[in-house]
């Protein structure tokens, strides 16, 4: 957890309803959370389907969810029944956001839709939707998860080696891309209502978000002409940048202009390696790609690629060794950065936001489904009756229903 002065972080006092599941959406309540806004969780009857995308588990919910829902209460809620939609409802006239991830069309259907019911019940409510491929177009309606938004939107196409072929990125960065666009698409209507006084409807799509973070792809393809292919792990236009063997470890060098790359030869004991015409700048680095790789890897075979990443960071070039997970949660500037936090039983990522007065902080674990659910209604007005009336007809879920 971050230190200093706290006024319950920055968006303290902001009310989210939370009706998203599985990845992209979570993962934005979670940034919101992280920094102090208050999330209320509701799932369907039977709850979050990646609470069993495991293993591995701890108490029964899988590492999946437990890593994108911290600092967040649970309500189960049947909303297909019309009492169900009533109390969301009821919660909405508290609310700030609503957030959710339903099939587009899914609130229409139950009389909850944004231009006809809740725009103006709730002016001030800031709604975010997060979709596949959004409402309409010819795609639009469809389902979409990470893997097939990237296989559609040109990642694939660009990922992996020859061997390989075509290949997923392997951190389903569609998702995790879309919840922090929703994040950002929230916080901007948020800012805009502190003008207008009116809340707005936030869409936002799986596709949209695969499109848009297809750099430098897209516009090297704009202005060549040339079909983008697989780049492994080098730089479609930077030279070197990319991976090399040394005799302890692989590393990465990430050389970004020619003043680094002279540093990087005088540093490897070839300083006359950047005066060659085949390397002399960046343009022609990349034309002869193959020479230059030949010759730092006869450089770097019988280094110690550790000790040579760290002197040449503290030369300013940019380097570093390949660790695997274990390492990096081991490694003393993940400790120094807070990014391993802890809170009673829980552990997980750091929070990557960080702010001198107002920081934000893991204040509860992940929630068990439908833990909160009788303190989230009380707090919000329903009378003891009410809330056993409504657990008693199964509009309000404390047990998941499996199957």
């Amino acid at each position: 957890m971050q230190g200093g002065p706290s006024a319950g972080g920055a968006l303290a006092g902001l009310v989210v309803v939370d009706l998203t599941r599985v990845l992209g959406g979570p993962y934005c309540t979670q940034v919101l959370a992280d920094h102090g806004a208050e999330v209320l969780k509701i799932e369907p009857p039977q709850g979050d389907e990646v609470r069993d995308w495991g293993p591995p588990f701890q108490d029964g919910d899988a590492s999946y969810f437990i890593g994108v829902n911290r600092n967040k209460r649970s309500l189960g809620l049947d909303l297909s029944q019309p009492e169900g939609r009533g109390v969301l409802l009821r919660l909405l006239e508290q609310a700030d956001v609503l957030i959710e991830n339903f099939k587009p069309g899914t609130l229409e259907k139950w009389g909850l839709g944004y231009d006809q019911v809740l725009r103006e019940r709730f002016p001030r409510l800031i709604h975010c939707r997060i979709s596949g491929f959004g409402a309409t177009g010819p795609l639009g309606g469809y389902p979409g998860y990470d893997a097939v938004i990237q296989a559609m939107t040109g990642w694939f196409s660009v990922n992996g080696q020859p061997e390989s072929g075509p290949t997923r990125a392997g951190i389903p960065l569609v998702d995790i891309g879309t919840g922090l666009f929703a994040a950002i698409g929230v916080l901007m209507a948020l800012e805009e209502r502190h003008r207008s006084g009116s809340g707005q409807f936030v869409d936002t799509t799986l596709f949209d978000s695969g499109v848009a973070l297809m750099h430098p792809h897209i516009p090297n393809y704009l202005l060549s002409g040339k079909t983008p292919g697989l780049t492994g792990n080098a730089h479609p236009n930077i030279s070197p940048y990319d991976t090399f063997p040394t005799r302890t470890v692989e590393i990465f060098l990430a050389v970004g202009n020619d003043r680094a790359f002279q540093r990087v030869c005088a540093e490897l004991g070839r300083p006359e390696l950047a005066d060659d015409p085949r390397f002399l700048h960046n343009a022609d680095r990349l034309v002869n790609r193959a020479e230059l790789d030949a010759e730092l890897e006869a450089l770097l075979a019988d280094m110690d690629g550790v000790e040579l990443c760290d002197r040449l960071l503290e030369i300013g070039v940019p380097a570093g060794p390949i660790l695997d997970v274990a390492q990096l949660l081991e490694h003393p500037h993940t400790e120094h950065r807070q990014m391993l936090v802890e809170h009673g039983g829980y552990r997980g990522s750091g929070l990557p936001i960080k702010f001198s007065r107002t920081p934000g902080e893991v204040r509860r674990p992940p929630p068990r489904f439908g833990a909160e659910g009788r303190e989230i209604l009380a707090e919000r007005g329903f009378s003891d009756e009410e809330i056993e009336a409504l657990v008693d007809t199964g509009v309000v879920v404390e047990e998941r229903r499996r199957g």
